[in-house]
């Protein structure tokens, strides 16, 4: 069986990990097929509630599940899910960032919460750090990851220094450490919505498709939009 304590530990300290060769080949094709068969875009939001029978692959998935139980204790439950698509030679790339947004049920003005927005009929808003600093995101890859086709691009620690200010200051700082994050297909990137993180321009005729799960364990007044428990013993 493997052992991914290592990964718990390098999430903590450099908010990130990648752990290679989760999925097999024959349930990425289950996955990729049903995307393939609803003609998914760029992005599909409330992936696990429209699509059950996606959830059903991970979520049986051992080397998920063991994962899973590494990472998050019993309290974390599903906060958003959401599938992301760089189609071969896609002409955009992401800034630095980090991904501060949580989907919400309702619009309660409530101290600490802010930057309320509304895409689509969803909901979001900036949470207090507090809230932020226990989210954990679980990427899998239906594809190999590369510089080629929009690998994403980290500042390793910088999820210890709160909500950022991106200026020129920070960007000039020595202390900045830059990582490409290579995933190979059926891998899966761990990483604290607080690091910051970046995406290049596709120059590749592959697809770049992520399966982006985010996780958390604490309360909020105006109630998490997607939230749900799941039993992965």
């Amino acid at each position: 069986m493997r052992n991914f304590y290592q990964h718990k530990k390098a999430l903590d300290e450099n908010g990130f990990s990648i752990i290679e060769n989760c999925f097999s080949e024959k349930v990425l094709r289950k996955i990729i097929r049903i995307v393939e068969n609803n003609n998914f875009n760029f992005s599909e939001r409330q992936l696990l509630n429209r699509f059950p029978e996606i959830e059903k692959l991970i979520f049986e998935n051992d080397n998920f599940k063991k994962l899973f139980r590494t990472i998050c204790e019993e309290s974390y439950f599903l906060s958003k899910a959401i599938y992301f698509n760089k189609p071969p030679k896609s002409n955009w790339f992401v800034s630095y960032h980090q991904d501060l947004s949580i989907s919400v049920k309702n619009k309660i003005e409530e101290e600490g919460f802010n930057s309320w927005t509304n895409k689509k009929g969803q909901l979001g808003v900036i949470p207090p750090l507090n809230i932020l600093k226990n989210i954990v995101t679980f990427r899998i890859h239906l594809d190999k990851t590369d510089k080629t086709n929009g690998v994403l691009k980290v500042i390793s620690k910088s999820h210890k220094k709160g909500i950022i200010r991106l200026d020129n200051c920070f960007f000039e700082s020595k202390e900045l450490e830059e990582v490409v994050c290579d995933v190979g297909k059926g891998g899966i990137m761990l990483m604290k919505p607080l690091l910051l993180h970046s995406s290049q321009k596709s120059i590749s005729e592959n697809d770049r498709r992520v399966i982006h799960l985010e996780f958390c364990n604490q309360e909020i007044p105006m109630e998490w939009l997607e939230k749900k428990y799941f039993n992965y013993n």
